[in-house]
């Protein structure tokens, strides 16, 4: 099997899954390489996702390390066969991984569910509200860098557009329906297509608004999304250095709380879409 600079975060959480399952097992990487005929080296690559796992090693490794869960297996071994090139893999080397890693982990999520304080979420941008907003950030993108960026956040609404859409889930503070990226008529706009998108059947918008106050996980932009299984749930948050991704439970645990808390302080979707007019008229 070929080896791969770069992992991609869903290479490298299939390596990872396959590692805590061994661990939990209590298996040494001497046993499982030779439950695989290889190297321990190998096998140490093969968990962190540098070189890849096939169904059939899987599927050996988890007998052996008697996991009963067929589910989560089967989930694992989807995973590992996924090999299509998809429709992101054009900006490979244009684009930071981050980037792409994001449009992954929406394609193959079971259900996605975000939380924004500043902007419209991505999956629900207007092209002319994502250039604004790519347009506004430290050090500068060059005019190429923010068209490549928009035209790969507009390749992400593929999902909200296939014969199955992503179900999808926006908790939007009513602090980013009232920010003017670009300007009076582009906030408008976009916040039309906003209350427009959300009468789909697969999209849910949920407006947090300014009387609620305070709130846990201020500030902090996340995106959840489900996986095949709950075990392979993943979050992504948003920061100044790029994306980050994280599976561990204790992290899953207190996000999910986070976005029930927003469940229970969000308006009703009906009301939400009232507000987004509301504010689309008064800006």
């Amino acid at each position: 099997m070929s080896t791969r600079s770069t992992p991609t975060e869903r290479q490298k959480r299939l390596g990872a899954e396959l590692r805590k399952m061994r661990l939990a097992a209590g298996a040494t990487t001497e046993y499982a390489a030779g439950l695989l005929g290889i190297d321990r080296t190998r096998l140490s690559n093969m968990e962190s996702g540098i070189r890849p796992f096939s169904a059939e090693r899987i599927r050996t490794l988890a007998c052996n390390y008697a996991c009963s869960d067929e589910s989560y297996v089967a989930a694992l071994v989807a995973m590992a066969e996924g090999k299509e090139r998809r429709w992101w893999e054009q900006y490979r080397g244009t684009l930071s991984a981050g980037l792409l890693d994001i449009a992954e982990l929406e394609w193959h999520a079971a259900r996605v569910r975000t939380m924004q304080f500043m902007h419209v979420p991505g999956l629900l941008q207007t092209e002319e509200y994502a250039r604004a907003v790519f347009a506004a950030v430290l050090p500068a993108l060059s005019r190429l860098e923010v068209e490549l960026r928009v035209a790969h956040r507009m390749g992400r609404q593929q999902v909200l557009e296939r014969a199955e859409p992503l179900p999808y889930v926006a908790y939007v503070h009513e602090a980013a329906l009232r920010m003017p990226y670009g300007g009076t008529e582009v906030t408008r706009q976009q916040l039309d297509h906003l209350a427009a998108q959300s009468e789909r059947d697969a999209i849910d918008v949920r407006v947090v608004p300014t009387s609620v106050g305070g709130f846990p996980g201020a500030g902090h932009a996340l995106l959840y999304a489900d996986g095949a299984v709950p075990q392979l749930d993943t979050v992504q948050l948003d920061s100044a250095h790029g994306p980050e991704f994280t599976g561990a439970e204790a992290q899953l645990t207190k996000y999910r709380s986070h976005l029930d808390w927003m469940d229970d302080a969000a308006l009703p979707s009906a009301a939400s879409r009232d507000l987004i007019r509301t504010v689309a008229r008064e800006i």
